[in-house]
Parts: C-alpha cells; structure tokens; sequence
C-alpha cells in the first residue's frame, strides 16, 4: 500500500519504471509550508475495501496495514486451519501511529468546545497495537501480536523481531512490516520546523534525490509493506511460493544524538557488520544494498561512507540503490515497503533505480544505480533502515538455499 501503487504488482511494475509517487499534497491545504509535497498513498477508499463499519473504527493506518496484510496472506495461500493460526502472531512496526485520529478528534473536540464528548474509539484507534490487533482479530491469528516503535527503523525492527519467534520455534508464522499515515498538517508542520524536508515546491517529483548533490531533505510519505514470514520446512511442505529467505539482521544505535545522524556512522557499520555475521556470509557475498537514503544533506553521505568501511573495496562492486527517491520517506513503514521492494529484487533478480541523481556527490562515492532499473543475479540483498533516535537496523534476504 504504497504511493506508487495499492497492489505488490503495481508496486513493483512502477519502481522498476523509475515513476516519482511524489505530488502537491492533496489531502489538506499546505499553502502555508514551506514543504507543500508528499508522497500520498492514491485511490484507497477504507469503507470499500475493508467495510464501513470496520473501518470507521480504524486510524488510516491501520487500515493501510489491514489491506496489506491481507494481500500478503491471500498471496501465501495461508491455510485456514484453526490449530496452525493458533502459531501465526503479527508484528508490525510504527514510528507514530494514530496521528490522524488525534488530529480529527482535537479538530471535533476544539469545535464542540468540550473534551468531555471525546469519541469511545479515539484510544483504540490512536494507539500504535492496533494494526497488528484489527489483522489479528480479522484473521484468527493467535500468536504474539504487538507492536515495534523505532522511529524510521520500526519496521525493520519488526521483522527482525518476527524472524526470532520464528527461527525459535515460537511461532510457524508471522505477518511483518511496517504502516504509517502521518501526513497531517501537525506532522508537516513539525518536520518543517525542523528543516528537515525538502522544499523544492516547483518540481516535487525531482525533490527527492537520494545522495545526489543537490539534495535538500527528504520527501514525507504514507503506506505499509507487509511480509508472511514462515518456517522454511513448513512452507515447503504445503507448496507455498517462496520468494525468498531471511537470512538474519544486524541492529545497533548510534548513541549520538535524539534526531542528527552520527557522521562517522560508526552505528551504521556495526549494524552492517553485525547483519552479515548473523547471515554467516562474508561482506562480498552481497550483491544489492536497499539503502535507508533519505536525501538528506548529511544521512546520505554517513551512510554511503559507512557502507564502504564496513565493505571495503566490495562496496564498489555492488548496487546500492534507493528507493525512497520514488516512495517518499514512510517513516515507521519505510522498512516494511523496503523490504518487500528488497524480496523482489532478490527474486526477480532486478535492482530498482535512484531517481532523481543528476549530480554526483564527492562524499558518496559507491553505484546508485542512477535513474534506471538494472538487471543483474542477485544472490544476497541488505534492507538499510535508520531512525530518530539512532536506531539502526538492517536486514539480510536472500535466495532460498538449495533454490
């Protein structure tokens, strides 16, 4: 569920095209911002899709999340079998949650001139569990059901988390990944005040320009990406399709600052470092980098000198590409549209393109795979996710072995 398409398909088809999801925002009036772009999820209509009723009781993402999962659990042909749902949990991850609810319950509660009538739902729908809790109830899923909240890392962070109850043996199953709704005037107008965002107002489908020169922040964006992720033996044995295999993840955190990335990306590299001993493959042994590359003026190079100590030469030889320059940044769901991005890639054995890179940049230095989709075998792929806060995460995918 992603500003480039509402379907995996569409996605994919898209990002392979190198099209911009980003426009003027069309959902409230920006004319006040200095940032009056994002990257909006498109043609998505909750009432229909999910059903009146059910919906209404949702935060857009939430519902974001619903669609996604069920498409991911439609696509695996999960078996409606009481007993083995009893052993499938949903972790999702989210940097803020319900922030539309809070913004439409504030806005109705500032009319009516009272707190007093505030709706029975505005805490369910605001709290961050209840995209993973609304999936679980609508599918009988009855393993561990929470949610992972670190900033632009979550999702990632989710999956790592759900690759655990699964590689464990907790769980035969997990719905993983990332949703996120947050463009909302409140949202806009606190990453405007930070100058964190671009403001190329005159051409935002080009705003985005992940470790081009001319890059000026990043683009905000909405959505979710979800994974089944399912215990090899199990799903070979009813004929799932596989698309590929976690091979396991690295996370660290920069202990620096609450919003500034380290420079030195000193955290990026244990996590990256951290990722391929997990994975037991050695740095060469990856073929494609999903970057975090938010097209910001410092994230982008700390991470691009980061890749290439924890690499080495190999950094150089291998595709490193982003597509937020497309997506937009979705925040918590980043790693969640990211790591289905990434899956592709390893099943399809094509790299998406960074869009956008016109001029390149003395401090980033490795192969973007500038503007236009590359095919190439791609054994092994990383998911970069970095968050506020200093979160790192990074997962490894891979073919599926012996496949």
């Amino acid at each position: 569920m992603t500003p480039l398409g509402n379907t995996r398909e569409e996605f994919w088809r898209r990002l392979c095209a190198g099209e911009s999801g980003v426009g003027p925002i069309a959902s409230f009036d920006a004319s006040d911002f200095t940032t009056r772009f994002a990257a909006e999820v498109k043609d998505f209509n909750g009432e229909q899709l999910i059903g009146k009723k059910e919906a209404r009781r949702m935060d857009a993402f939430a519902q974001y999340a619903f669609v996604a999962a069920r498409e991911a659990i439609e696509d695996a042909k999960l078996p409606e079998d009481a007993e083995l749902r009893k052993r499938v949990g949903v972790v999702l991850g989210t940097g803020i949650g319900g922030i539309q609810t809070f913004r439409t319950m504030s806005d109705r509660a500032h009319d009516l001139g009272t707190w007093a009538r505030t709706s029975p739902f505005f805490i369910p729908m605001l709290m961050s569990n209840a995209a993973p809790a609304h999936i679980s109830m609508a599918n009988d899923l009855r393993g561990p059901i929470f949610a992972t909240a670190s900033a632009c890392a979550s999702a990632n962070d989710a999956i790592a988390t759900a690759y655990n109850l699964v590689a464990n043996g907790d769980c035969v199953a997990m719905l993983t990944g990332g949703a996120e709704a947050t463009i909302t005037p409140l949202a806009m107008g606190g990453f405007c005040s930070m100058r964190a965002m671009s403001t190329r107002n005159d051409d935002p489908a080009r705003a985005c320009r992940p470790f081009d020169r001319e890059r000026d922040g990043f683009v905000l964006a909405e959505g979710s990406g979800i994974l089944l992720i399912e215990e090899a033996e199990h799903a070979l044995a009813r004929g799932a399709r596989i698309y590929a295999e976690v091979l396991g993840y690295g996370q660290s955190a920069d202990a620096y600052d609450i919003v500034a990335v380290d420079p030195n990306g000193d955290g990026v590299v244990l996590a990256l470092e951290r990722a391929c001993a997990s994975a037991r493959i050695e740095p060469a042994d990856v073929d494609y980098i999903n970057a975090h590359g938010t097209s910001t003026p410092i994230g982008d190079p700390a991470e691009s000198k980061a890749i290439e100590r924890a690499f080495g030469e190999h950094a150089y030889r291998m595709g490193v590409s982003s597509t937020k320059s497309m997506t937009g940044h979705a925040l918590g769901a980043a790693g969640g549209i990211e790591g289905v991005a990434t899956v592709l890639s390893v099943a399809r054995d094509i790299m998406p393109p960074t869009i956008n890179y016109e001029f390149p940049d003395p401090e980033c230095t490795l192969d973007y795979v500038p503007n236009v989709a590359r095919r190439a075998p791609i054994r092994t792929a990383l998911s970069n996710s970095f968050g506020f806060g200093g979160h790192n995460c990074v997962i490894v995918f891979g073919k599926m072995r012996g496949g």
